[in-house]
């Protein structure tokens, strides 16, 4: 052991190591999705459909006689969490770390509860049980919009209040009126979607599975940031790089490791 120089010193290296092999596998995983089949875009938006959705043919949207990489509710699903997060880009919420006020999280709850209950009615009808009433596709995109509209509005504060060192205390929804105006900008989509518009076909397709993935990273990346120990020390984004990167590779795994148990180890649906 070399006189004078800490543990903590000696290790410095050996992690710095570690972190240039993480990040060049990490890059690497990104790469081979990209460059490697399949090669259409839409495609590739198949593959986040087929590892997070049932992708039921008669449950799903069909534009311009391509069927869309997730089924009705899930669409619905992940483009209110686009429209919640696109709400939080405009509005200045960049870093906002504030869970909304008790009111707007009961509206949360309420949106919850009436996407479980469309959800579960919905099943019970797949499986020829009882159920409360014939299951819609306009009712499957308006309640998987509510859905995707209170995740996003959980899990960006958490993800700010882990990356950020200087965050933003301000509530990412300040009150019930901001919510009306993030569903009603959610369900304008939903709306154009049910119409089932032949030129939706690609916008539709592109954001929604982009939001499978966005989401994903948002989530694996609060992950790297605990293991790491890394909790609110960025300052810049260029700071939030690498452990973005980090969460990206993770959620490409996850729906490759889903896809490949989905197609190759389990049975087919059976309707």
């Amino acid at each position: 052991m070399q006189p004078g120089v800490s543990p903590s010193a000696r290790q410095r290296p050996a992690r710095a190591w570690l972190r240039k092999g993480a990040t060049f596998v990490a890059v690497a995983i990104i790469l081979a999705f990209v460059l490697s089949p399949p090669w259409s875009v839409l495609d590739k938006a198949d593959i986040f459909g087929y590892a997070t959705c049932h992708r039921i043919a008669a449950r799903s949207f069909h534009l311009g006689g391509h069927q869309l990489p997730l089924c009705v509710r899930c669409t619905g699903t992940y483009l209110g969490v686009m429209a919640g997060l696109g709400t939080f880009l405009i509005r200045g919420r960049q870093r906002a770390t504030g869970f909304p006020p008790v009111r707007v999280l009961a509206a949360l709850a309420g949106f919850w509860a009436v996407w479980g209950v469309d959800g579960l009615n919905s099943y019970l009808t797949l499986l020829g049980a009882p159920h409360l009433y014939e299951p819609h596709h306009l009712l499957r995109v308006i309640t998987g919009c509510l859905n995707g509209l209170a995740l996003s509005t959980l899990v960006w504060p958490v993800f700010n209040f882990s990356l950020w060192k200087q965050a933003d205390g301000q509530p990412v929804v300040r009150g019930l009126r901001e919510l009306a105006w993030m569903v009603a900008a959610a369900w304008v989509a939903a709306l154009a979607v049910y119409t089932e518009p032949s030129f939706l076909l690609y916008p539709v397709a592109l954001v929604s599975a982009f939001g499978v993935l966005l989401m994903l990273t948002l989530v694996n990346t609060i992950l790297v940031l605990v293991v790491m120990h890394q909790e609110s020390a960025a300052i810049t984004w260029r700071d939030a790089v690498l452990p973005l990167t980090f969460g990206l590779a993770l959620a490409l795994v996850e729906v490759s490791t889903i896809d490949f148990v989905r197609a190759n180890l389990l049975p087919p649906l059976p309707f």
